[in-house]
């Protein structure tokens, strides 16, 4: 009879244990370490300004095309823009398309560009604008430009499609490193008058590949940047804060496409805050007579907008 109590009572010890053991395995111990949370996002708000009228060559490797074309004072000549169609970058097709938009600018006359004839702006082209505007939302960042109020949509942290429906701006996606906002594009459409990356024509394929990085820099660091970009490219006045000095936004971009150049290449563009915190309209109306050089286009697609009827 003792023999059966004393394993009763032990059944009941080993129920006890087994309890115990479940309780502490179901809650978590309160000294374990919280799981890390996400880093940061960066604030890359505002209006954001810069004044060369082209693309800032990198401080090292191989970078844009440049201008053959030479101001006095060691600046491109922004009123004839002759591509270096000499560049190591080029293939021979793409030398003789920069070479013949070269030609053309040195008669005096301006070669249709995305620009000047109002169209949309393919990347990387686009990226001359001097205003921008980067708007984040958690599934995506709009890039609103100066240029026609154009924009662009880059979805966050989703793939490329298996298939992209080419269109000017191209198929953009991005996610966040860190403190840098990184854009991947492809699928830029190829367009009469818009077949190039740059304000000397240099064409692209269907290729093209383009890599953004944005990210805030120093404030000295972003004048200093600037300040180089003045020696390549002249200024078209300075619309940034005087009294700011805060953070600069820096865009750094790769470019690739294996059917115009021999290599990737790389361009910065660096931007300041705006003095005006209110962003301006700018619409760029279509003329059919004249470029802002006065030279006649007899571009067929240089058209006003017509209707065949009446919409009422």
């Amino acid at each position: 009879m003792g023999h059966l109590f004393t394993e009763h009572k032990r059944r009941i010890y080993r129920l006890d244990v087994l309890i115990a053991v479940s309780l502490a395995a179901a809650v978590p111990a309160t000294t374990a370490p919280a799981a890390p949370s996400a880093a940061p996002v960066p604030d890359l708000s505002g209006i954001w300004v810069h004044s060369a009228l082209g693309f800032e060559s990198p401080v090292s490797g191989p970078g844009p095309v440049t201008n053959k074309s030479r101001l006095p004072s060691g600046a491109g000549n922004f009123d004839k823009l002759v591509g270096d169609y000499e560049s190591p970058i080029l293939k021979p097709n793409a030398a003789e398309v920069v070479k013949r938009m070269g030609e053309i600018s040195l008669s005096s006359k301006a070669f249709p560009d995305p620009d000047n004839q109002c169209l949309l702006n393919p990347v990387p082209y686009i990226f001359w604008n001097f205003d921008i505007q980067l708007l984040q939302q958690k599934d995506k960042v709009t890039i609103v430009y100066q240029h026609d109020e154009d924009f662009r949509f880059v979805r966050l942290n989703q793939p490329h499609p298996a298939r992209v429906t080419p269109t000017i701006h191209g198929d953009s996606v991005g996610h966040y490193e860190g403190d840098t906002l990184v854009i991947d594009t492809v699928g830029v459409k190829l367009r009469k008058n818009a077949t190039m990356v740059d304000r000397f024509g240099t064409p692209f394929t269907e290729a093209l590949h383009v890599v953004e990085r944005y990210k805030l820099i120093d404030y000295e660091d972003a004048k200093a940047a600037q300040e180089r970009a003045a020696k390549e490219w002249p200024r078209a006045g300075d619309a940034s804060d005087p009294n700011y000095r805060g953070k600069g936004l820096q865009l750094e971009f790769t470019v690739e496409d294996p059917g115009v150049f021999t290599m990737p290449w790389k361009a910065t563009i660096t931007y300041l805050k705006a003095r005006r915190t209110e962003w301006e309209e700018r619409i760029c109306a279509e003329n059919v007579e004249h470029d802002y050089t006065g030279h006649y286009y007899s571009d067929p697609d240089a058209h006003l907008p017509t209707a065949q009827k009446a919409d009422f």
